[in-house]
């Protein structure tokens, strides 16, 4: 629904495409964002939030633009305030099954369809609407522009580096507590080092480069130690 409504001037409301929404009649208005579309290793999260008509979270903007100790309060006080939270999730092997927009548009898809309430509108962040029946309307930095989206975006980032910090452990020696996934240096010397881990995008540049076949890597697990007969 490109152009239904108008974009709002600076100084930004953040609720004024919530509220231009409500004038036209819907009640359940959730915002849509994601987390996690450039990492070369991970998952996808996209997170879906409806709150409450004209509440105030002092504090709420783009995920980005906020410390991890803001991000993690914050947190807290949208899964209190909100209607309902949806979380959405696209793992590694979906990504290089169907591509990062496609498993991102469908962890979209999962994250509204989680609520527990059905919105009868939806604001998502970035240029692509999502595969569902219900009007919606794409935001170009829709995290900055909406309170519902700029919500969503911070359940979707916190949710995710919790994911990554967990995965830091189960794989340590590629420092995803830090990085989170992301192509730091220093992610990418430790897959050049260690070859890729489970949780690596293999359709990525960046990692694709070190994935081994089948015959290198039954060579590599000779070379080891690691091939059983």
């Amino acid at each position: 629904m490109t152009g239904l409504f108008d974009t709002p001037d600076s100084p930004i409301d953040m609720l004024a495409l919530e509220a231009q929404a409500l004038r036209r009649g819907y009640a359940r208005i959730a915002g849509v964002d994601e987390a996690g579309r450039g990492p070369l290793a991970g998952p996808v999260v996209a997170a879906a939030v409806i709150l409450p008509e004209g509440v105030l979270l002092p504090g709420v903007n783009d995920s980005k633009q906020l410390s991890e100790e803001k991000r993690e309060e914050l947190f807290d006080v949208i899964h209190r305030e909100a209607v309902s939270v949806g979380v959405g999730i696209g793992d590694h092997a979906l990504i290089d099954s169907i591509n990062i927009l496609q498993a991102t548009l469908r962890a979209m898809s999962d994250a509204v369809r989680s609520l527990s309430v059905t919105p009868d509108f939806i604001l998502i962040d970035g240029i692509s609407s999502i595969p569902m029946n219900i009007p919606q309307r794409t935001v170009k930095k829709g995290d900055s522009l909406s309170l519902s989206i700029a919500a969503a975006s911070i359940i979707a980032k916190v949710t995710r580096d919790r994911m990554m910090l967990e995965y830091d452990v189960r794989y340590p020696g590629y420092g995803f507590a830090s990085h989170k996934g992301y192509g730091a240096a220093s992610h990418l010397a430790a897959i050049a080092e260690l070859g890729p881990c489970p949780i690596h995008r293999k359709s990525f540049s960046g990692v694709k480069e070190h994935c081994l076949s089948d015959q290198d890597t039954v060579s590599r697990e000779r070379e080891t130690g690691l091939f059983s007969f």
